[in-house]
């Protein structure tokens, strides 16, 4: 896909996460993202599976994960760095985003 907009960037971690979550699917399966409606903040993140890109979508390769994003969601994304954290509180993958305003607690909704 070729696009103007900024890059997502995977972070390492988030790519070895993803490599361990996968391990256990179908060899072609991706991790993908999106942003839907909806959320305390007004978006939210949505973390799947899927087993083929469609030819509109960014696929993002990084140490043998692959990461798809939709067209729709991708301006929500342009710029976001996607990041698997470990704390106390628990573990999951975390994305700052440059174009929120604003978001909840929970870490996956947002307000642009």
């Amino acid at each position: 896909m070729t696009t103007d907009i900024t890059p997502v960037i995977v972070t390492e971690r988030a790519a070895g996460r993803i490599r361990e979550i996968l391990a256990e699917e179908a060899p072609e399966t991706m991790l993908r993202v999106s942003v839907l409606g909806g959320g305390c903040s007004g978006f939210s993140y949505d973390f799947g599976f899927d087993t083929s890109a469609q030819d509109d979508d960014l696929v993002i390769r990084r140490d043998g994960a692959t990461v798809v994003i939709d067209p729709v969601s991708l301006p929500y994304l342009a710029g976001s760095q996607i990041d698997f954290v470990d704390e106390l509180i628990g573990a999951s993958f975390k994305i700052t985003n440059p174009n929120a305003t604003a978001s909840c607690g929970c870490g996956t909704s947002f307000a642009i």
